[in-house]
């Protein structure tokens, strides 16, 4: 059976309104695994890049500027320690105009305390002493050891004197000569020389 005119025409515009329906509801088209991972990768690297500069801006306008080091040497014993040009000002100040290391600082400060002069003087004590060192004890250490013991007798010796002469007694002690032609002590309460006045106060209760 042969199909008619209006079949013919009813077919064809079934055909043309499927048409137009899969034209208007066509799927997007479908981007490459390939095409995703290189659009994931620049996005990912941008955020890094950015990020890595919001954290150096942080830490630098933070961080106060480094200044540079550089070596120094003690006037006094000679060691060389890194320091900073500021540092290095404010002990040149302090020291009239001489570098000094923190370790002759103390020393000199403890100088300065003991002996109760002024910086200058503890300082040029104290440089005099190194000196002496440098030449002598770095040399000839038995000679620096055997010049020490003989300042430690000296200075001894010279306490030892000052002891006798301080047990010594006055002639104020003593007047005239007694009716046997021997000394008459004094009775007035006057105390003889000694290094403490308990021993003449118990000699003076037992007579």
């Amino acid at each position: 059976m042969a199909p008619n005119r209006e079949n013919l025409m009813g077919s064809s515009s079934s055909s043309k309104s499927e048409q137009d329906v899969k034209s208007r509801f066509k799927p997007p088209a479908r981007f490459s695994m390939e095409s995703l991972q290189r659009t994931i990768s620049d996005i990912s690297l941008e955020l890094i890049t950015k990020e890595s500069i919001d954290v150096e801006g942080h830490q630098n306008s933070d961080l106060p500027a480094i200044s540079e080091v550089e070596e120094a040497k003690c006037e006094c014993c000679g060691m060389a320690e890194d320091c900073t040009p500021d540092y290095i000002n404010r002990l040149r100040r302090k020291f009239s105009g001489k570098l000094v290391c923190g370790i002759c600082s103390e020393a000199v400060s403890e100088e300065m305390e003991k002996k109760g002069v002024k910086r200058d003087e503890a300082l040029k004590e104290h440089m005099s002493a190194c000196s002496r060192f440098n030449k002598l004890g770095r040399t000839y250490p038995v000679l620096y050891q055997a010049e020490a013991v003989k300042e430690i007798l000296k200075k001894s010796t010279s306490s030892s004197n000052i002891s006798a002469r301080a047990k010594s007694l006055s002639p104020r002690d003593y007047k005239g000569s007694g009716s046997s032609g021997g000394q008459i002590r004094k009775g007035t309460g006057v105390l003889a020389r000694s290094s403490s006045c308990i021993p003449t106060i118990i000699r003076k209760d037992l007579d």
